[in-house]
């Protein structure tokens, strides 16, 4: 059975002859007759009697028709799904954001990709990368921007640019001017992402070097958000880490600086998206603003 043999049969049920229904699909009578034939010659029953002026549906075409419809509608479903993967005038385009995607220049990017694609919807979630990744290896999200490292091996990286990640204090500069792991855990440590915790790439490159050190950290505050890290550093209760995207942003507080750490510290952003899985081409055209954004921003 083929959806042209549906289309025909259809046709053939609503309009009544086969002249009407050759009209409807642009065909010639001939070729409607001929996909009724073997749809009845597969289907082994007939579909019509033919009466004197219409045609007369038998028990078996009635049957039939509800079927047909639904195969035919699904069929033309999948159709628009997939010109929506490559259009960009409707569908929708789903994408992870850093949490802190805006001190990577990222703030005006919905703003300019709905600007040119108005019929586009778009869903962009900002999530830490631990999360982001978990999203996009679900196929809850299409692609994704995170820090690595990221533990999946469903997942195509393409690694973007690599940051620096520094110490934070308002207090005296560490010895020589670069931050070390002890003057890290001399004072009140203070980390955000408190909800994705040692799942937070950034994290566990922090923990690894304690591990490796024979350390122990634990955090005398954990926040959810980089600004109110910061903002308590400024207060005075602690220090913290952060990357050098945010002393580059110029979001900073009084009296706050930054050091790098003596054994240098990196985390790399990287675009992530599912192996085998289509990505649309309002998500291709998001993730590459994305990508120039992140690199302008960095450089």
């Amino acid at each position: 059975m083929t959806l042209a043999q549906f289309r025909a049969f259809i046709a053939a049920m609503e309009l009544g002859t086969l002249t009407a229904a050759a009209s409807e699909l642009d065909v010639s009578q001939a070729s409607v007759s001929e996909l009724v034939g073997r749809l009845e010659a597969e289907l082994g029953v007939a579909l019509f009697v033919r009466g004197a002026r219409r045609l007369v549906p038998t028990a078996a075409a009635e049957q039939l028709l509800p079927y047909a419809r639904r195969s035919l509608s699904a069929a033309e479903d999948a159709a628009a799904a997939m010109r929506s993967l490559a259009s960009l005038e409707t569908g929708v385009a789903t994408f992870g954001a850093l949490r802190n995607a805006n001190f990577y220049g990222l703030s005006g990017l919905v703003h300019r990709f709905h600007a040119a694609h108005p019929g586009v919807r778009v869903r962009m979630v900002g999530l830490n990368s631990h999360f982001v990744a978990q999203a996009v290896e679900a196929g809850e999200l299409e692609a994704g921007l995170v820090v690595l490292p990221i533990a999946s091996e469903r997942l195509e990286i393409e690694p973007l640019v690599v940051d620096e990640v520094r110490f934070a204090t308002a207090g005296a500069a560490p010895s020589g001017g670069a931050a070390t792991l002890d003057d890290l855990l001399a004072g009140d440590l203070i980390l955000y992402d408190a909800h994705s915790g040692w799942n937070d790439p950034t994290r566990r490159q922090l923990l690894d070097r304690a591990h490796a050190a024979g350390v122990r950290i634990e955090p005398t505050i954990e926040v959810e958000q980089v600004e109110t890290a910061l903002s308590l550093v400024a207060q005075g209760v602690g220090v913290t880490l952060v990357s050098g995207s945010i002393e580059r942003s110029g979001a900073l507080p009084d009296g706050v600086q930054t050091y790098p750490f003596a054994e240098p510290f990196e985390e790399t952003i990287a675009l992530v998206t599912r192996q085998g899985a289509p990505v649309s081409r309002a998500t291709s055209i998001i993730a590459d603003l994305a990508k120039r954004s992140i690199r302008a921003a960095h450089r």
